[in-house]
């Protein structure tokens, strides 16, 4: 399933988060029941004014003694309402992103609420709400690394969501890649199954090379991220850009290929279209990609 995958590796980065730039404590807590999924995170960074300008966000953290004082509201939170756990970055200091700090929210906490579920067009095996925070008063012990980290630490944890989310792309697109291969050779029209005819057999062999090219492109980007390659953030973006492009393509394709039926709930194609369109958004937008891009090959511009 293309939605509960894509929901664990965003529960995955923030136990990252937290066993890369939390306290010995916070990771003996928290780390054992969040990798063995006893718990669920989430993460939120987007707010209804602060999308792809994540550094514009408003939800403020006041110093109150030994708490933060959080007030805001974060958008399109996967998990929430249902998750335990909440890694949230939020405002402690100045504008831009050297005011931001991270730090964790627990499920339950006063002046932690949540809005109704969205009505989304794919990623249906996981609820996705508004979280708000009023008046919502945590330990400065919740902080996840030093004030005025969080925007770094955010960025370094979407390296890796972009690959993570370029991956599931990989999945919709083989598994519709497979299923369409299946029905080219078993639907007949004027009385020769689908696979005889060469358009389509060309469109097969066209969606099978850019699915091969997309999974060389997460790999590489994936084992620059591992070893630290100071091209990485560069090859990330890349990866997300073209992979789930073109994983898209391929299962909007596959979709077409099968005729009416595509367009059916019956058949597995129109869900992976469906999930993995908004792949194309998430963990920035494939226009902020070629911005990203575009600013690592041409730093003075």
């Amino acid at each position: 399933c293309v939605s509960t995958t894509a929901y664990l590796t965003i529960h995955n980065m923030c136990v990252w988060m937290v066993d890369q730039f939390g306290n010995e404590e916070q990771r003996q807590r928290w780390v054992p029941d969040l990798a063995s999924i006893n718990l669920f995170a989430s993460y939120c960074l987007t707010e209804p004014g602060a999308g792809s300008d994540a550094a514009s966000l408003s939800t403020s953290a006041r110093r109150d003694g030994d708490h933060y004082v959080l007030n805001g509201t974060k958008a399109f939170i996967s998990g929430g309402q249902s998750s335990s756990f909440y890694v949230v970055m939020a405002r402690t200091g100045g504008e831009g992103s050297k005011g931001i700090t991270c730090m964790y929210v627990e499920n339950g906490t006063e002046g932690l609420s949540f809005g109704a579920k969205e009505k989304k067009v794919g990623w249906n095996s996981q609820p996705t709400r508004m979280v708000i925070f009023e008046d919502c008063r945590i330990p400065v012990t919740n902080r996840i690394g030093k004030e005025g980290q969080g925007f770094s630490i955010a960025m370094q944890g979407l390296n890796g969501g972009r690959i993570n989310i370029a991956s599931c792309s990989l999945g919709a697109a083989q598994s519709s890649l497979e299923i369409t291969r299946k029905h080219l050779e078993d639907r007949v029209q004027f009385k020769r199954p689908l696979a005889e005819n060469q358009y389509l057999q060309f469109k097969l062999a066209e969606m099978a090379t850019d699915l091969v090219a997309s999974r060389l492109m997460v790999r590489n980007a994936a084992e620059h991220l591992d070893s630290k390659s100071p091209i990485a953030p560069r090859l990330c973006s890349m990866a997300k850009l073209f992979a789930t492009d073109k994983c898209f393509d391929i299962c909007n394709s596959a979709l077409q290929l099968h005729g009416g039926y595509g367009y059916l709930k019956d058949y597995a194609v129109q869900q992976y279209m469906r999930d993995t369109r908004v792949h194309q958004i998430l963990e920035g937008t494939n226009e902020v990609m070629r911005g990203i891009i575009a600013g690592s090959l041409l730093p003075e511009a």
